[in-house]
């Protein structure tokens, strides 16, 4: 399994996986977890991808097997703009060390990778991807809008969530927002065995610092 970071100025150099991951989105949000999202043949997309995001992709034989999506909190991000019920005083405190992940998902039907029999090498391997791109591109702080699931997974693999107010009923969901760190020890604690990237000390150039 591989990790690949599309920066925007990749978009149309990577625009097949791109159309995978909108697939896997639709997959994932519309037909198993039955969220309210707006799907197409094209996949699920929203409003936030015309942003120009970065997007963490795990891909394994060539084929898009997880995705998260990550914006500068310091502008328009999901959870300010579409769920500010979820933070505590009704806004994000943004800085410039401060990303958001949106729309994270794997393919859990993949037939193996499960890491010591509890979570799956997809799941890792995105959260040590998001960990390494963040830290790498001057961000210490990755929040996020999730479920009481996720939140449940995240802990367990090592990386608890800071919650940033309580738990909401939205849809089918009861979803809650929280903060993630950015950190070495985080990433030793996710990474998974075999972990590989393809910005892992290759000297890319950060999409943005917040140094």
């Amino acid at each position: 399994m591989r990790l690949i970071a599309v920066t925007p100025d990749l978009h149309e150099q990577h625009s097949g996986l791109l159309r995978e991951m909108h697939c896997l989105r639709a997959k994932v949000f519309g037909s198993r977890l039955g969220w309210e999202v707006t799907t197409t043949g094209d996949g699920e997309r929203d409003e936030y991808d015309d942003l120009r995001p970065t997007y963490i992709l795990a891909t394994k034989s060539g084929a898009v097997c997880g995705c998260a999506r990550l914006l500068p909190a310091v502008g328009p991000t999901m959870l300010q703009e579409t769920f500010p019920q979820l933070l505590e005083a009704g806004r994000l405190a943004a800085h410039l060390g401060m990303i958001e992940s949106s729309r994270f998902c794997v393919d859990t039907s993949l037939g193996e990778g499960r890491e010591g029999g509890h979570l799956h090498l997809a799941t890792l391997s995105m959260f040590a991807g998001i960990i390494e791109w963040s830290m790498a591109n001057g961000y210490s702080e990755i929040v996020t809008a999730t479920d009481l699931r996720s939140e449940r997974i995240l802990k367990r693999a090592g990386w608890p969530m800071l919650r940033l107010g309580e738990p909401v009923a939205i849809g089918n969901t009861m979803a809650v927002a929280g903060s993630l760190r950015a950190d070495a020890s985080s990433f030793e604690r996710v990474r998974p065995a075999g972990y590989r990237s393809s910005f892992s000390g290759n000297g890319t150039t950060p999409a943005r610092s917040a140094a």
